[in-house]
């Protein structure tokens, strides 16, 4: 201690400009943080909510309601805000509909809690609080909730796709568009129910009714070389073959060197690079497939060949296109175009290339094997028929937890009304210590559904919530 002159030296283990706080004051720095942003989107809940036009740095327009969407373009820097943008993006994978509503919950347990932190209560005893009362909340939602699978399936399903889309901008074509996504997600494999699996394509230009669905696969036409206009674009039960090949005439890599003593041995090699091409060719032509798709380009030579046989075909096809149209139509992906086998290709009932709007698109329909199927979207500015995606891929994700799931629960806040009532009155006969006015803390926090609801509705949040508790507590 001496070499210190009886001083403890400082250590530095942070790397300086660092700013480390912790303690009361940072947990309510926190907390206001994360209400800061809970009031940027609360008024977007509910059918009544209002939409929010979203400009990020490079002048991109965005208007949308989704609470996911939101919270991820507001660009938050403040760590504790940032993990309500996780629950939204977390709510939004896992469930697909009910971002908003986990935001605004999260934010305003926090502001019911921030009492107890200013009064000194330790943050130990508020987590076992809210833990406690929000696993009564799911044991009383279990109690509460209907099973779906009792009754018109279909119908609960459409009830509940309309829900999904209640608070967006297709709400007027709530009808029309409930069928479709119960429609679509009926057609997938009812073990896996991938989402994925359904295509959802975007065109510019008539109106929302003009939206259709394909029981199949529809992708737009690829990029395409000379020769192309004399394929044909409509076949009857033809037969299809999916590749990874690159079908183009493909000239030396770059700094390949080839050494060769005479000049015919030159038009040798010349020779074999056409070869190698004509023999993939040849191979797909004895096949018999009448349509021809690959991940990779297929070239000018290629496009002619396949022309002058009156076969179709496609290059730079996308992965995901690929594999629908595979689920579809039961064709397998070859890498190579030797040894295709009969039981390789697939079949649908109907291939045509048809004009939709400005694009032209690939059709693939009357699918023997399809567990796969792709919204056709129409509607006016690129922006809204963007939030129409948004609003079919929530309701796509609620029917398809539904049928997951077999349980539903009341929605519109009557549910967290319950709840909130529920753990009031528990709370009031059996908690006697500190945790009853964290649980009530919880219940109350509940209603801020509800609350918002009305307020984003115009209507008088305190007199339909004082009503409301009036009748949940009979």
């Amino acid at each position: 201690m001496s070499g210190f002159g009886g001083q403890t030296p400082t250590i530095v283990v942070l790397k300086e400009g660092t700013d480390a706080s912790q303690g009361r004051g940072q947990i309510l720095s926190n907390i206001n943080a994360c209400l800061a942003v809970q009031g940027t989107i609360k008024s977007t809940l509910g059918p009544y909510g209002g939409d929010l036009l979203l400009v990020d740095e490079n002048g991109k327009q965005t208007i949308t309601n989704d609470g996911a969407t939101v919270m991820k373009l507001l660009d938050i820097v403040h760590p504790a805000a940032r993990i309500l943008t996780d629950i939204a993006r977390s709510q939004d994978a896992e469930v697909g509909d009910g971002t908003t509503s986990v935001v605004v919950l999260a934010g305003e347990v926090l502001k019911e809690v921030k009492e107890h932190v200013e009064q000194g209560v330790s943050s130990q005893i508020l987590v076992k609080g809210l833990r406690r009362a929000s696993m009564m909340a799911v044991n009383r939602i279990k109690e509460i909730a209907v099973n779906t699978s009792e009754g018109n399936q279909r119908e609960t399903l459409r009830k509940l796709a309309a829900t999904a889309m209640s608070s967006k901008l297709i709400h007027r074509n709530a009808e029309f568009f409930t069928k479709m996504v119960v429609d679509a997600v009926l057609s997938l494999d009812q073990d896996d129910l991938n989402e994925k699996l359904i295509g959802i394509k975007k065109i510019q230009g008539g109106g929302l009714q003009d939206s259709l669905l394909v029981n199949g696969v529809a992708f737009k036409k690829t990029f395409s070389y000379a020769g192309f206009e004399q394929q044909p674009k409509y076949f009857k039960d033809p037969s299809i073959v999916c590749l990874n090949v690159e079908l183009e005439l493909k000239s030396e890599k770059d700094n390949a060197e080839i050494r060769v003593e005479q000049v015919s041995e030159y038009q040798a090699i010349v020779d074999a690079e056409w070869r190698i091409i004509y023999d993939k060719m040849e191979a797909l032509y004895k096949t018999g497939a009448k349509v021809v798709l690959s991940k990779l380009p297929i070239g000018d030579l290629a496009t002619q060949y396949f022309a002058d046989r009156d076969i179709f075909c496609a290059g730079r096809v996308s992965s995901e296109d690929l594999e629908r149209v595979c689920q579809a139509t039961g064709a397998s992906v070859q890498s190579t175009c030797s040894d295709i086998q009969a039981s390789h290709l697939g079949t649908c009932e109907k291939f045509e290339e048809r004009q939709i709007g400005g694009e032209r698109y690939n059709f693939f329909e009357g699918c023997p094997k399809a567990k796969t199927c792709t919204m056709v979207l129409r509607g006016g500015a690129e922006q809204f028929i963007a939030e129409v995606e948004r609003s079919l891929h929530d309701a796509v994700m609620i029917v398809k937890r539904a049928i997951k799931n077999n349980t539903i629960v009341a929605g519109g806040g009557a549910c967290e009304m319950e709840i909130s009532a529920y753990l009031h009155s528990f709370a009031d006969r059996n908690v006697p210590h500190k945790q009853q006015a964290i649980i009530k803390s919880f219940a109350k926090a509940l209603e801020v559904i509800p609350r918002q609801l009305c307020d984003n509705a115009g209507f008088d949040a305190t007199d339909i919530l004082n009503r409301l508790r009036v009748e949940h507590r009979k």
